[in-house]
């Protein structure tokens, strides 16, 4: 009797009086303890609600029913298929969507309807891909942000890919301390290309010297990276360096000059195909010979044979420190004694040396800086000890 007055009255209500109506049935009928057939009356009258011409009696239904798991399924899909204002909150919260539901939603869907999805708890790895792939970049900072989501690690790629010259992408990303070694540094890849671009553009930099300075600027920054990776994510780093021909020799010769043994070794166990606890033994060993012979099957050329050599030598020697400035120093002195063994060597060729010059230049002024920053610590320290003196 109640619905069938329901069903008379709304026909003549306002929009914000049949809302309010369609909230409390909606309400009812999840709490009430109706009969079967005042049940079926009650879900007739909703999916009737379904086809009001004003949204906020849709949104009044999709507001009690969003986080419901004994709402009515036919409902539900309908309403996530509405217009973004209506299916939000059954987007963003609703567990009867399934992830095929989901999937179809994101491909389907304009920014908002993203979003939404990009926000849900316990984000499957399949709906996640969707967004990656087809998502708009709000949809992907929500995604990134949202710490339910199940992201594999070639959804982080596509992101990369698709949206990482934004600079809101790139920061929300780069924060994330379990990002993938090889994803950080595509960011960090798209964020030089996007400096190099603006440099030359402005007329600062030659597009010859801009793409160098970013080359060395990239290398630079997959050691830092680097130093950070462990196990499978190096394995994975030194797979995306090869794949992106970004495994040079050069890179490899900065890793080894910068004391960064474990970049080193991955890097040789990549190229030769050996395995890792191979290439470390290898590595120990002092004869020239065993050293000559993994860089060849590495494919490194034999003219850097000798750079690679001294500076293995000189870890072996030098040893290791634990101060920034002790570690600035200590790749000093390993560059000057390798660039003084190939200079006085007849082998050596002329980009190998251009090479370490430049290397040896880096390391100075890196030395220099960890020298400064020691020294205004010092001086703050011994401020603060006069003043509580």
């Amino acid at each position: 009797m109640i619905v069938r007055q329901f069903i008379s009255w709304i026909r003549h209500a306002p929009a914000s009086e049949r809302a309010e109506a369609t909230r409390a049935l909606a309400r009812a009928w999840l709490i009430s303890d109706l009969s079967s057939d005042d049940r079926a009356a009650a879900e007739g009258a909703l999916l009737l609600m379904l086809d009001d011409v004003s949204p906020l009696v849709r949104q009044a239904m999709a507001q009690v029913f969003s986080r419901s798991a004994q709402a009515p399924a036919a409902i539900v899909r309908a309403l996530a298929a509405d217009q973004p204002s209506v299916a939000a909150p059954v987007l963003e919260f609703s567990p009867l969507l399934i992830d095929a539901d989901l999937v179809d939603l994101v491909a389907t869907g304009d920014d908002a309807v993203q979003c939404a999805v990009a926000r849900r708890v316990r984000l499957p790895a399949s709906v996640c891909a969707a967004i990656a792939e087809v998502g708009c970049a709000s949809a992907a900072l929500e995604l990134i942000e949202n710490p339910h989501a199940e992201l594999a690690p070639f959804s982080w790629d596509r992101i990369v890919e698709r949206h990482g010259h934004l600079a809101a992408i790139r920061e929300s990303m780069l924060v994330l301390e379990d990002l993938p070694a090889a994803t950080r540094l595509a960011l960090v890849a798209k964020l030089a290309g996007t400096l190099q671009q603006f440099v030359v553009a402005r007329g600062w930099l030659s597009a010859d010297r801009a793409e160098r300075a970013t080359a060395e600027a990239v290398d630079r920054s997959t050691v830092a990276v680097a130093a950070r990776s462990r196990g499978d994510d190096m394995c994975a780093l030194m797979q995306h360096l090869r794949a992106t021909g970004q495994l040079t020799t050069g890179l490899i010769l900065r890793a080894l000059l910068s004391g960064n043994l474990e970049l080193f070794e991955h890097a040789l166990a990549e190229l030769s195909g050996l395995p890792l606890a191979r290439v470390g033994a290898l590595l120990h060993d002092r004869r020239g010979t065993s050293i000559s012979a993994l860089l060849s099957r590495a494919g490194l050329p034999q003219t850097t044979f000798a750079a690679f050599r001294a500076a293995i030598e000189a870890i072996h020697e030098i040893g290791y420190v634990g101060s920034e400035q002790g570690a600035a120093h200590l790749r000093r002195l390993m560059v000057e004694r390798v660039l003084t063994r190939c200079e006085t060597s007849e082998d050596a060729a002329a980009p190998l040396l251009i090479l370490l010059r430049r290397f040896a230049t880096e390391s100075a002024r890196e030395e220099a800086s960890a020298l400064c920053d020691d020294l205004i610590a010092e001086n703050f320290v011994s401020r603060l000890e006069r003043m509580a003196a």
